[in-house]
């Protein structure tokens, strides 16, 4: 079970008739010689935290040590409870609870880093957005999370989940990609369309920096974060339409990583480039002059 890319995770899943997340699933029992009941728990642990920090800050909006964000969850909230909201129920709930997240997190509240505390509402928000939106049981959701924690797993073992070593793609485009082929599974799609979906979301967030502004966690993070639910949403609903994903996942996941290496320092998590040292920034943050 310890597959080392998507190719041999795929094979595996074809020869042993099996999802991805069950495949993770026996990675996890096999490699960490865990027994199940406390596997189990450990990932009720994770699910329990991610709801509590995707919904408290719509009910108790806090504001973010940086000062720079704080209650947009519970306005975006209230603007879809007052019927004003355009992108459909599924969507709404998952940019809300994504940017709820992230104001959980600049508060200095408890997250999952999934697979980054700047990327954390990313997979959270789309799950429990899924789960209310189509009545699926925790169960089915931690299925989904195994699922997208093959990916991230692909990702540190092949590319990297650092903003530092290869901008916000590395971040929010690997946490969308997780998201992707979690919601692909979790709709009745193969393993084949969860990586297809997973590859598609790269290809979308190539070369997206890494540009913190006042080199806080908060600011364009908690957008992006928004951007990456719609993102993965998009494409997995390319992946289950049975459109042809002409990329696979280890070629575009090896492009994500050589573009990231070819960076700019300033534009790889510093904050000495992008938004970060736009004039307004600079005033928001009184770390410029």
């Amino acid at each position: 079970m310890d597959f080392r890319n998507a190719k041999e995770l795929l094979k595996v899943c074809q020869e042993q008739n099996l999802s991805i997340s069950a495949v993770m699933l026996q990675r996890e029992l096999t490699e960490g010689e865990q027994d199940p009941e406390e596997t189990d728990r450990k990932m009720d642990r994770v699910l329990e935290i991610m709801k509590s920090a995707a919904s408290t800050p719509i009910h108790t909006p806090v504001k973010s040590m940086g000062g720079l964000i704080g209650g947009e969850a519970k306005k975006i909230s209230d603007h879809k409870d007052a019927g004003k909201g355009l992108c459909g129920d599924l969507l709404e709930r998952a940019v809300i609870y994504a940017m709820a997240t992230l104001e959980t997190n600049a508060s200095m509240g408890v997250i999952v880093a999934s697979p980054t505390a700047g990327s954390a509402g990313i997979v959270p928000g789309l799950l429990l957005a899924l789960q209310e939106t189509y009545d699926l049981s925790d169960e089915q959701i931690k299925q989904g999370l195994y699922n997208a924690s093959a990916i991230g797993y692909l990702a540190m073992r092949n590319a990297t989940v650092a903003g530092a070593v290869g901008g916000c793609q590395a971040e929010v485009g690997i946490a969308s990609a997780m998201a992707a082929s979690a919601t692909v599974e979790l709709m009745g799609g193969s393993p084949e369309q969860s990586l297809a979906a997973a590859s598609t979301v790269l290809m979308n967030m190539l070369g997206l920096v890494c540009d913190p502004v006042g080199g806080l966690v908060e600011y364009p993070c908690q957008n992006r974060n928004a951007a990456g639910v719609a993102n993965a949403t998009i494409a997995a609903e390319i992946a289950l339409s049975g459109v042809r994903q002409l990329i696979p996942f280890d070629e575009m996941l090896e492009a994500v990583y050589t573009v990231g290496k070819r960076l700019p320092a300033e534009l790889r998590e510093t904050a000495l480039g992008g938004c970060a040292t736009t004039p307004s920034a600079c005033a928001a943050c009184h770390m410029c002059n």
